[in-house]
């Protein structure tokens, strides 16, 4: 038998469950058999979306942008705090397209350093949440310097 505390926090979140099957929902698919931190696909129904444009990473102080992973890490962190303006977060990004830049060491793009700047956003204890994704090797982007160039879209049913 509930007690009236029970059955208030029992209604409580009753309600909540059904204000957001009312608000919208978004469903987000995981990988058959795998952990690869990126999702298979992502249902939106009755959500606010919000794309972003294309976002580069920002040169440090010491004048340079870094490598893959550095780079990787500045347009995550510039990304964040566009999402911010907005009044969402890294757990809201449901698509994001990445176009990497061959490196000149090894002319071939630097997914693995990418990956370790990835992983510093997305998947974590901290935002477990992951979106679909592409990552894209392309020959250059409008800065020589840049290796690195993320696009998200976003999605909320608050």
């Amino acid at each position: 038998m509930m007690d009236f505390k029970q059955w208030m926090a029992a209604s409580a979140l009753t309600l909540m469950c059904s204000s957001a099957a009312m608000a919208g929902d978004i469903d987000r698919h995981s990988l058959p058999n795998s952990d690869f931190p990126i999702l298979q696909a992502v249902t939106v129904e009755g959500a606010k979306v919000t794309y972003l444009s294309g976002t580069v990473p920002q040169q440090r102080e010491d004048g340079t942008y870094g490598d893959t992973e550095v780079q990787t890490v500045s347009v995550l962190k510039g990304i964040e705090a566009k999402l911010e303006s907005h009044g969402l977060g890294m757990g809201d990004v449901i698509k994001m397209t990445a176009f990497l830049v061959p490196t000149e060491e090894s002319s071939r793009m630097d997914f693995a350093g990418f990956m370790d700047g990835y992983t510093q956003f997305f998947g974590t204890e901290a935002q477990p949440n992951l979106p679909t994704r592409s990552v894209v090797g392309v020959s250059d982007l409008a800065n020589e310097e840049w290796l690195v160039e993320i696009e998200v879209v976003a999605a909320t049913t608050d």
